[in-house]
């Protein structure tokens, strides 16, 4: 269930629906209806979608003389030789509120119809109440959802960084991202296991930003699991063993998995009375899809057990009756995590389960645990650091900078790529991180950093008497900003960020897709480097401190008030990562 925020700030999505119904001739039945569909949903009477009839432009080069652009070919589909009847550009240059951006003119070219945004208009509305409904969702969600990561699932010994393998690590930092992403739209998020506090994983976790929950070491779960253990004997998916029986499933596993289900199986074989399930009839009578077919017949051993009962932990404390459970895995795990999904069906649980499905690590001429991939980005970045600032690398301060600049080095590695597909590491390759240079975190954390350094200037400036302080929006005149990499900043991130977040909550309404579900964890991470790209290039170029005379305050002050927007949306960013900024580099 949605709750629709009750201010409309400007938005993308809105505007380019907004813009579809009026080329149409269509309109909304009530004010900001454009709003409650998708951006790829068709208009109920029929015709194009509206991501077909209009296009936000992004490049510097056709942002030079159009915003938004609906291409000849789409009016030649609604109007005969593609020619725009006066009634209609009237009708698309009245548009207003509902988050629709102010327009400012319109003309048909070889191209089709441009339309121009009114740049000065937009400034002021995003910056007058210091840009905040940009660095949160559109809409705020209820629910209840539960990650679990079984990677840290103790099986049968309960992990460690040295055996971690850097696929199940990737897993962990999607798992920890995606429950940032969720709690921002006000969802409910808990995470599976719980882990020991003060072990060696909490601490490996802890250096990477991994907020993950703990219990005393003296925690026991044996009353979950023996409740679990009776709910799966009265299972009506139980199965007693016939001779020859298949017991484990199959399927595309691997020539290890194999060998591990084999001994699960002699290991239930030694004990009398043992638990099968038939893990086919669960998800073909229960009309679950998406699930691998040679699912069979399963031997219930006791680390399914255990962590069927760390399952019914986190999401015991629902209030909501239903919670969604994403399993985050990685490839190899797959099969096993569909037999633990449905194993938890059959004990009776209801909770919809999808499964985020992680593609492998490849690292080229080596083999690393997590442990030693995390040692070595430290190592690099430690010998980076000390090449460009020297001496000055050393204490308290320098190793909270060098854990977070490798902890950014880390995620934007392993997260900036579609979950689904494979990452390849080179590991070999001398220099494994930089502190310049457009490639990932410390990219982005440098750019953060600059933005901190710009206003400590500025600040002393102010203490000195040399600059004003920044006044409210509306003493300001936003047409000073006209330089195009200030639109860019403001068209391509500022405003679209809101949007960009609402993504990952979108993903669980699909319906349909079966077990599976992409949750676009590297949409941040992305985003971050080209806002980055950007506003290096910016910042390279405009002076913005500029000499202190009365009659170029108003456009400094201007591009201040952008730029300090700018700064609380790489903070609002990195917080979805749990990268804290870097003030000083």
């Amino acid at each position: 269930m949605e709750k629709i925020e009750e201010s409309s700030p400007l938005r993308i999505t809105p505007t380019v629906q907004a813009l579809s119904f009026a080329l149409r001739g269509k309109r909304p039945n009530t004010p900001g209806a454009h709003s409650s569909r998708g951006p790829g949903d068709a208009d109920k009477s029929g015709g194009e979608p509206a991501d077909k009839l209009w296009f936000k432009e992004s490049s510097a080069k056709n942002l030079r003389n159009r915003d938004f652009l609906s291409p000849t070919t789409m009016l030649n589909t609604l109007y005969a030789d593609g020619q725009v009847p006066p009634t209609v550009m009237s009708r698309v240059l009245s548009l207003r509120g509902g988050g629709v951006l102010p327009l400012a003119g319109a003309e048909v070219m070889g191209e089709g119809l441009r339309l121009r945004v009114d740049r000065a208009a937009s400034f002021g509305a995003v910056l007058a109440g210091g840009a905040s409904e940009y660095m949160k969702p559109s809409v705020q969600r209820q629910g209840r959802v539960v990650i679990n990561c079984p990677a840290l699932h103790p099986r049968p010994s309960g992990p460690s960084p040295a055996t971690l393998t850097l696929g199940q690590l990737r897993t962990v930092l999607v798992a920890d991202h995606t429950g940032a992403l969720l709690r921002r739209q006000g969802l409910t998020v808990s995470y599976c296991p719980v882990l020991p506090e003060g072990g060696d994983v909490m601490a490996f976790l802890h250096t990477l930003g991994v907020d993950w929950p703990t219990v005393p070491a003296s925690w026991s779960g044996a009353q979950r699991e023996e409740k679990v253990q009776e709910a799966l004997a009265g299972s009506p998916y139980r199965e007693e063993d016939e001779p020859g029986q298949r017991r484990g499933g199959g399927g595309s596993r691997g020539g290890e998995e194999e060998e591990e289900e084999e001994e699960e199986q002699q290991g239930g074989r030694e004990k009398d009375g043992a638990l099968r399930v038939n893990l086919k009839r669960v998800f073909q009578e229960e009309g679950l899809a998406g699930y691998d077919p040679s699912l069979g017949t399963c031997t219930v051993q006791r680390d399914s057990v255990s962590h069927l009962a760390q399952l019914e932990h986190a999401a015991a404390d629902c209030k909501e009756t239903m919670a969604t459970v994403l399993h985050v895995m990685s490839c190899q795990d797959e099969f096993r995590q569909q037999q633990i999904a449905m194993l938890w069906r059959a004990s009776g649980a209801t909770h919809t389960q999808r499964h985020v499905v992680c593609g492998p690590v490849k690292t080229p001429g080596t083999n690393l645990t997590a442990e030693q991939y995390l040692q070595l980005r430290r190592g690099q970045m430690k010998d980076a650091s000390e090449m460009k600032y020297g001496d000055q690398v050393e204490g308290r301060t320098w190793d909270d900078i060098i854990r977070v600049m490798t902890s950014a080095t880390i995620r934007f590695e392993l997260l900036s790529t579609v979950h689904t597909s494979p990452v390849t590491l080179d590991l070999q390759r001398e220099g494994g991180v930089s502190t310049k240079g457009p490639r990932g975190g410390v990219f982005v954390m440098y750019n953060c950093a600059r933005l901190h350094t710009l206003f400590d200037s500025y600040e002393r400036g102010v203490e000195k008497g040399l600059y004003p302080e920044i006044p409210e929006a509306s003493q300001l005149d936003f047409s000073a900003l006209k330089e195009e990499g200030e639109w860019i900043l403001l068209f391509n991130y500022l405003i679209p960020f809101s949007e960009l977040l609402d993504q990952s909550g979108q993903s669980l309404d699909c319906e349909g897709g079966g077990a599976r579900v992409n949750i676009k964890t590297e949409q941040v991470c992305k985003f971050l480097v080209a806002l980055s790209k950007d506003f290096s290039s910016y910042y390279n170029r405009v002076h913005v401190l500029g000499e202190p005379l009365p009659h170029l305050f108003n456009q400094m002050l201007c591009r201040l008030r952008m730029l300090r927007a700018l700064t609380d949306l790489y903070h609002s960013a990195l917080g979805t990562l749990h990268l804290p900024p870097i003030r000083q580099l």
